[in-house]
């Protein structure tokens, strides 16, 4: 099943196992016709050349290193738009921890479908299960805290709600799908409204859903202060040291929830998350994770 979580509220309902976002007429089975249309356009040239309409195959998908299988889902509905007659077998489920030479997944049918749509469904595989292997290296740091993994809106252009499925598959959470589902005040912002505390006021004065979060980027402990004392939902510090962040978590009391970012690593994130902060946002999840090697392997009946 095809779900993000979301912490603020957004205008996402589900249809057949997938996300579809309404206002935004982002309908994932859109997606995956233009990323096999990228890739097909008039026409699979050489296999139509080589293979005969009539030849049956299968194929397994084969993980060749260890890592979090995520995309099954995905890849299962991309031969399914292209040919609804391939039968599409999971040998292992998205979320799984799997180890060298894993078959993930295994499909049938017309050995020319078969090939068409191997390498649209391998980007959309190994790119989301290297997100989620990296997702899982990150949470398992800091399981043992109170503090939760966010992605961020560092995707690629197009793939977002694929990229942040990953996340959640890895064992981290969705932050903003994008610009339009929750405040989000940063410097620059601020330098345009005159200070913090007009960016704040400026957003109340539109915000006519209070379930639509506000949440300001603070700089210094003094931003940190200031957006106290504007009762904002959250407080990113953003670049803060450690003592900086242990200072703002004592400043701010869990009168508000409280974000990191910036500056997070596999090495220091356990140190950042034993502070008491609520969540830890990393764009390298989306933006810098390493696709996981997986191969397709094809065998004519």
């Amino acid at each position: 099943m095809f779900v993000v979580v979301i912490l603020a509220s957004s205008s996402m309902t589900r249809r057949f196992g997938f996300i579809v976002m309404k206002d935004k007429g982002q309908d994932v089975n859109n997606l995956i016709k233009e990323a096999l249309a990228e890739d097909i356009q008039e026409g699979d040239i050489t296999t139509a050349a080589i293979i005969p309409e009539n030849v049956q195959g299968s194929g397994i998908f084969l993980v060749k290193e260890k890592g979090i299988v995520a995309g099954l889902s995905v890849i299962e509905q991309v031969f399914r738009i292209y040919d609804a007659s391939v039968a599409f077998t999971y040998l292992r489920k998205d979320g799984d921890a799997v180890s060298e030479r894993t078959a993930a997944a295994r499909v049938s049918g017309s050995a020319g479908s078969l090939l068409t749509v191997e390498r649209t469904a391998l980007n959309f595989l190994q790119r989301m299960s290297g997100i989620a292997t990296l997702t899982s290296q990150f949470a398992k740091e800091i399981q043992h805290t109170g503090a939760k993994i966010l992605d961020t809106r560092k995707t690629a252009p197009g793939l977002r709600v694929f990229d942040k499925e990953a996340v959640r598959i890895g064992g981290g959470m969705n932050h903003r799908m994008g610009l339009f589902d929750m405040f989000l005040i940063k410097d620059n912002h601020i330098a345009v409204a005159g200070s913090l505390t007009k960016a704040v006021a400026a957003c109340r004065s539109v915000q006519s859903n209070k379930t639509i979060k506000i949440e300001v980027e603070a700089e210094t402990i003094d931003q940190v202060q200031e957006a106290l004392t504007c009762d904002v939902d959250m407080i990113m510090l953003d670049n803060f040291s450690l003592p900086m962040i242990v200072q703002a978590v004592k400043i701010v009391n869990k009168q508000c929830l409280l974000e990191v970012s910036g500056g997070v690593s596999l090495e220091n994130i356990a140190s950042i998350a034993k502070t008491g902060v609520d969540y830890i946002s990393v764009g390298a999840l989306t933006h810098s994770a390493k696709a996981l090697d997986i191969s397709f392997d094809l065998t004519l009946l």
